[in-house]
């Protein structure tokens, strides 16, 4: 059986790593100063996280169309693939899911949409493991995402509140954090819910929350450094664990300058991380 793999451009897959595996990656919407850009198209990431700072209304976002989604199942089954996986965003902090799976009924059972419950490499990674596993069949793939799913961990720290509140994809517990002036929260991205973990009054005792973290995490399969338009804090966050805890650490650790879609929701200057437990 050939099996497809679609991800939509929150999973944050470096362009080789969905080319190399073959994936079907659907762009997201950014909607900038009323204009529409497709997520990796027209506004590069450096660019975006500039402007941001100094919006004072944030970006909006939209989930693609369901005939964006149409369009490249047929795509894939013309290129003769039996059956398709489709593994997305979130559905607490999305539509996209929802908007997937009203595409695969025009095409009875071939296609099986998995919520990843989460975010950026916290999703990507999930869809790696299906694509490393999926000549073994369509079951294997989604027991290798599901065992991903379950070993997934997401922190950051935000170095503003004002983005993430104006989403309304904030919960309570959460947007109280940001009432405190000056707080910079540290939170946790679990099942799609957006967990409060500490509110920090400086970056660095941000960064040493979020050290904390990584450190309780214990040796980990898959790593990836988050930023949004902050690569040199990500970078001395980074060269910190390989000092501290290298023994835990993967061999390959990517480090990505989070999409738009997602940074316009969080806010520019955060530092995160996404990992897959051993």
């Amino acid at each position: 059986m050939k099996i497809g793999i679609v991800t939509d451009s929150t999973s944050d897959l470096p362009p080789d790593l969905a080319e190399e595996h073959s994936l079907e990656v659907i762009p997201t919407i950014l909607i900038l100063d009323g204009k529409e850009f497709a997520d990796g198209e027209g506004i590069s990431r450096e660019e975006f996280y500039t402007r941001l700072r100094g919006m004072k209304k944030p970006p909006t976002t939209a989930a693609p169309s369901i005939g964006e989604f149409t369009t490249r199942y047929q795509t894939l089954f013309a290129k003769g693939c039996d059956h398709i996986l489709s593994i997305h965003a979130a559905t607490q902090l999305t539509a996209i899911v929802n908007t997937a799976r009203q595409a695969a009924d025009e095409f009875s059972d071939r296609i099986t949409v998995l919520d990843s419950g989460s975010l950026s490499l916290g999703l990507g990674f999930q869809v790696v493991a299906a694509a490393e596993t999926v000549e073994k069949g369509l079951q294997a793939a989604i027991h290798a995402v599901r065992s991903a799913h379950d070993r997934v961990k997401v922190f950051a720290a935000l170095d503003t509140m004002n983005n993430l509140r104006y989403s309304g994809r904030v919960p309570y517990a959460v947007a109280q954090l940001g009432g405190l002036l000056s707080i910079k929260p540290v939170i946790e991205l679990a099942e799609g819910v957006i967990k409060p973990i500490s509110a920090s009054r400086t970056t660095r005792q941000a960064n040493e929350r979020m050290a904390n973290l990584m450190k309780s995490t214990g040796a980990m399969e898959r790593l990836a450094i988050l930023h949004t338009g902050a690569e040199l804090r990500a970078k001395e966050f980074l060269n910190r664990m390989m000092g501290e805890v290298s023994h835990s650490l993967p061999r390959d650790i990517l480090m990505m300058n989070v999409t738009p879609v997602i940074g316009a929701h969080v806010g520019p200057d955060g530092l995160g991380f996404a990992a897959i437990k051993a």
